[in-house]
């Protein structure tokens, strides 16, 4: 539908960090549309607030009386925007953003780090919740945004205030990320960050982590009364590479995602068959998203677990050729060993953004290339399988400059057209353990 077609905070900036790999043009684009637009003042009916990077942006307003939804042209009504902000200025950085680049946006980080401060714990529990207060916004302001997205095991839906688990870790993860900034450019207040992530992991530890049908889980969600929503999905798999999980906790998230439950369609499902809710072909609640099966195997590639990750890169390549290498917003979540071919949603958006960049994400942890370029140094650890095969890349960009890197079957890598003055280091990534299924859950 055209109004789609429009300026979506959080969609740009995964598109933008999906797409480093291909040059930090586009992120520093993305990085100063929104930060021009980034807010000033408390607006309860926009959902403006200081620092906060708003959710969507249209020359109008779009009101759709059936469901009671009506938003401003300029909308604010997302938990995650500005910390997705943070992430990307730090990870542009990494690959090489010049620093005259950096530096006019330092004033807009300060502020995107005053909103968490300040305004992302409304009820002060050390977590991040979400509330639409006009009763005509979005219910939900994570990435899964539709009204019955967020829902208990029975299939019962939440309650708001809303505290989201993947929102947890883009929270840690920011922080870690702006204390690294704030140090490298000289500016106070990095070591308080960094004490604000160690009390926000101990506070998720203690709030999320409940049995399920195959064992400790992290919950999806606290609900008003600050219960687990007990759901087991496929936001968990956000929570990894944002430094919130120890490595045991990793594990075991790594072996849920690679579960059949989770894995067994064509990519990852947002919701696990075991739940109330799932349904194949519901919009949050059992559809395979293509981004957020990228996002979740590249975080679990860079985590060591290549065995879950292969396989969810196997079923995206597997629905990427059914859709003639088009993929849309959205497919089906259907059994792939009992259909030949992924079901397609009928309301997908058809190109779409963060979709389209996901091809270049699976091509980064197939080459795996992690730059630093601030440190001098540029790892090369690829994802080595059955996957993936040989595999030869060119046109990647760090530091401005263009280079190659071949992968054989064995995972052994070759880079190329490195840029002077940067050191590169080729290992694959060491292979994690991944825990056996528990017998019964814990109690």
């Amino acid at each position: 539908m055209p109004w789609f077609l429009t300026l979506f905070g959080r969609d740009s900036l995964w598109g933008a960090r999906m797409l480093l790999p291909l040059g930090t043009e586009l992120a520093a684009g993305t990085l100063r549309v929104l930060a021009r637009r980034q807010g000033r003042r408390t607006d309860p009916a926009t959902g403006e607030q200081p620092g906060k990077i708003l959710h969507e942006l249209r020359r109008g307003e779009v009101s759709l009386p059936d469901v009671g939804l009506r938003l401003p042209p300029a909308y604010y009504g997302t938990v995650d925007a500005t910390l997705l902000w943070i992430n990307l200025l730090h990870d542009a950085w990494r690959w090489g953003l010049p620093a005259e680049q950096v530096e006019p946006l330092l004033a807009h980080l300060d502020a995107a780090l005053g909103w968490l401060r300040d305004h992302a714990d409304a009820d002060g529990d050390g977590l991040l919740e979400y509330v639409d207060s006009t009763g005509h916004g979005l219910s939900n302001q994570g990435w899964k945004d539709s009204g019955d997205a967020i829902r208990f095991r029975d299939g019962r839906l939440a309650t708001a205030p809303i505290a989201l688990a993947e929102v947890q870790g883009y929270a840690h993860e920011a922080a870690v990320n702006g204390a690294a900034l704030l140090d490298a450019f000289d500016r106070p207040g990095a070591d308080r960050w960094r004490e604000w992530a160690g009390r926000l992991a101990a506070r998720f530890r203690a709030a999320y982590w409940v049995d399920g049908p195959e064992g400790p889980q992290p919950a999806l969600a606290l609900d008003r009364d600050k219960r687990p929503v007990n759901s087991l999905t496929s936001n968990i798999g956000h929570l990894l590479g944002t430094g919130l999980l120890d490595g045991e906790e990793q594990a075991q998230v790594a072996r849920l995602l690679g579960g059949d439950a989770l894995s067994g369609a064509f990519g990852l499902r947002t919701m696990s068959t075991h739940d109330a809710g799932f349904s194949p072909l519901s919009y949050h609640c059992g559809s395979v998203w293509t981004h957020d099966t990228a996002i979740v195997l590249a975080g679990l590639a860079r985590a060591g677990f290549h065995e879950p990750a292969l396989r969810l890169a196997d079923g995206l390549l597997a629905a990427a050729e059914a859709f003639d290498y088009q993929m849309p917003e959205l497919h089906g979540g259907d059994d792939r060993n009992a259909l030949g071919r992924p079901v397609p949603y009928p309301a997908a958006c058809r190109p779409q953004a963060w979709s389209a960049a996901a091809a270049v994400s699976l091509l980064h942890v197939a080459a795996g290339v992690y730059p630093d370029v601030p440190a001098g140094t540029v790892r090369v650890a690829p994802l080595a399988g059955p996957g993936f095969g040989a595999v030869s890349v060119t046109g990647l960009r760090v530091a401005d400059a263009e280079l190659g890197v071949t992968v054989d079957a064995a995972g052994h890598a070759t880079v190329s057209g490195l840029p002077d003055g940067l050191t590169v280091t080729t290992a694959a990534i060491p292979a994690q353990r991944i825990p056996e299924p528990e017998t019964a859950p814990r109690r």
